[in-house]
């Protein structure tokens, strides 16, 4: 048995060496993704103040606005959740906590950029059910302090 040992251990590192290329590959899409719907958003921004002035009234244009912002911190966020910290678990590349608040994202962006004239109140129902869900779910994976251990009191008659 501990002669097959070391070619696993080279197996495991190409993987290690195989993930970490596909963690370089994505990290260089997601900045393309990201700086590209950046350009997006000042042009439409500019766009708005330009043929607007400064006090912009119509709801659609302000929806369009934040529903860009919305998708720009997305990816932003999921550039972070497939970073690798160096107190990390090993091999944890994605942390739940990261994968959960893009989904909290994701789906207030949706309520953002919602037409609530032609909302269905089913899906709306969802909606509020996955945003309310997430939550639930990112308030339990928080981290969780360190307990606190009382000395017990300490009684100079019990000492000898």
């Amino acid at each position: 048995m501990m002669t097959r040992l070391p070619g696993l251990f080279r197996i495991s590192h190409l993987f290690d060496l195989f993930e970490e290329g596909v963690m370089l590959v994505l990290t260089l899409l997601i900045i393309i993704i990201a700086g590209t719907s950046l350009v997006h958003v000042v042009i439409a921004v500019g766009e708005m103040l330009l043929g607007t002035g400064l006090t912009p009234t119509s709801p659609e244009v302000i929806q369009s606005i934040f529903g860009m912002f919305f998708t720009v911190l997305i990816a932003l966020e999921f550039r972070h959740s497939i970073l690798v910290l160096p107190d990390a678990q090993p091999h944890s590349m994605i942390r739940m906590r990261s994968v959960l608040l893009i989904g909290m994202l994701a789906t207030v962006r949706k309520f953002i950029v919602l037409d609530l004239k032609e909302v269905n109140v089913m899906e709306m129902l969802a909606l509020s059910a996955s945003i309310l869900s997430l939550g639930i779910v990112y308030w339990l994976v928080r981290p969780q302090p360190a307990p606190v251990v009382e000395d017990a009191p300490h009684d100079p008659a019990t000492h000898e």
